[in-house]
């Protein structure tokens, strides 16, 4: 997989062993490109898989990234990926090999953007969105993306998240939720 902008654009993320399947390029160029510039902005990567959605917001202008990602057998091709952007873009990715839901019950960092990733297969999509909705872990005008697939539904609103935009990638969609306005 390529970085498809920024200040690595171009650069190679090897995938990991295991089970993986990696966010399309045309998919990732597309996001970011509706996101703008992510200088000075904080971005949680969630369900990280080989840290091309982290990588992909640091080399975009993020200041502040953070991914998780439970499959200890990724740990090692994570750390080697992430170590481009310490050393060439000045920014550290953070790296937390737990759980999502975990992770997420014992968070106390407040992000700009949220990005879940989660296996097609994965059944609590909803949960998660209310949890970081609970949890009030977005700043404000901060935006939380899932991706899913098409067979499957989110609803428009949950909790005090609201649907702003949604995207269709072939059988891929992701959803773009804001916080209600008080």
């Amino acid at each position: 997989m390529r970085i498809t902008g920024g200040k690595l654009k171009g650069r190679i993320v090897n995938c990991p062993d295991g089970i993986i399947r990696p966010a399309m390029d045309r998919m990732r160029e597309s996001v970011f490109a509706i996101l703008g510039d992510l200088s000075g902005k904080s971005w949680l990567d969630l369900f990280s898989g080989s840290g091309t959605i982290a990588i992909e917001a640091v080399s975009r202008g993020a200041s502040s990234v953070q991914l998780c990602e439970k499959d200890k057998l990724k740990t090692k091709q994570i750390l080697q990926n992430v170590s481009m952007t310490e050393k060439e873009c000045g920014v550290k990715i953070a790296c937390h090999f737990v759980s999502v839901e975990l992770f997420l019950k014992r968070c106390r960092d407040k992000f700009d953007y949220i990005f879940l990733d989660p296996p097609f297969p994965y059944k609590f999509r909803a949960q998660l969105l209310q949890t970081i909705s609970e949890r009030k872990l977005l700043n404000p005008n901060g935006t939380v993306l899932i991706h899913y697939p098409s067979e499957d539904a989110l609803l428009d609103e949950i909790d005090s998240l609201i649907l702003s935009d949604k995207r269709i990638y072939g059988r891929s969609i992701v959803n773009f939720y804001k916080e209600k306005e008080p």
